[in-house]
């Protein structure tokens, strides 16, 4: 893919690095010629020195044939112009990372494709980790209201030795719970109904925010003979 980004602070440099060493074509634009060298000459990224809402720096980085730009700037009104430029060029997807959740009506009206909320982002992560000492990653999804997050298995679990279609079809099971992924020794894969648990499988799963404490406490459930062996 071919991808822009507005802005080569710490976030937007670490967006760029990763997604070249995808194999992602990557231009950054920053108004520091300090910067933009750094990142070339450190990553061998191509960067251009400039404002990034001006419509000829814009047009230099081709945004009309970006497959995405994402407008990661300091200030949200400066964000918003790169969107609205960049859609007005033909970019097939505008991203932009808000600052002030004010600006969500206004990037939506912009036709904004995507947008992340630092703050939502990281309120929903840290308070979820602080409720849940068990959740080891977690991040706020949409406007918050589900949680995706990872969880270990213990040993002594209920679910070891357990295939998901067994667990999820438990009638205490919540609702709104979906067992997304599992991870075992670094090897990750999607949860199967024949995808089976074991100590220290990481499993990813995606709940509403009222939850997760249960979904937690469903998977984490010890034996009943582990119980009985620790009293």
């Amino acid at each position: 893919m071919r991808i822009v980004i507005a802005g080569a602070g710490r976030g937007g440099l670490s967006v760029a690095i990763h997604l070249q060493s995808l194999g992602h074509v990557v231009t950054i634009l920053d108004r520091d010629a300090i910067v933009t060298r750094r990142a070339f000459e450190e990553n061998g990224i191509v960067a251009l020195a400039g404002d990034a809402t001006d419509v000829a720096l814009l047009a230099q980085a081709e945004v009309g044939r970006a497959d995405a730009v994402l407008a990661m700037l300091h200030r949200d009104a400066d964000n918003l112009a790169v969107a609205m430029l960049a859609r007005r060029l033909g970019a097939l997807r505008v991203m932009v990372r808000m600052r002030d959740p004010e600006y969500r009506g206004v990037y939506d009206a912009a036709g904004v494709h995507q947008i992340i909320s630092e703050t939502e982002v990281l309120v929903g992560a840290l308070a979820t980790a602080v409720e849940h000492e068990s959740v080891r990653h977690s991040m706020a999804l949409g406007n918050g209201e589900a949680i995706a997050f990872e969880i270990e298995v213990p040993e002594g679990a209920w679910v070891v030795g357990r295939t998901v279609s067994e667990v999820a079809q438990q009638p205490d099971f919540p609702r709104s719970c979906v067992i997304a992924g599992m991870s075992l020794d670094g090897a990750v894969q999607g949860a199967r109904g024949a995808s089976m648990f074991a100590v220290g499988t990481q499993v990813l799963l995606v709940a509403a925010r009222n939850d997760v404490a249960a979904a937690i406490s469903f998977l984490m459930r010890l034996r009943p003979s582990v119980i009985a062996a620790a009293s």
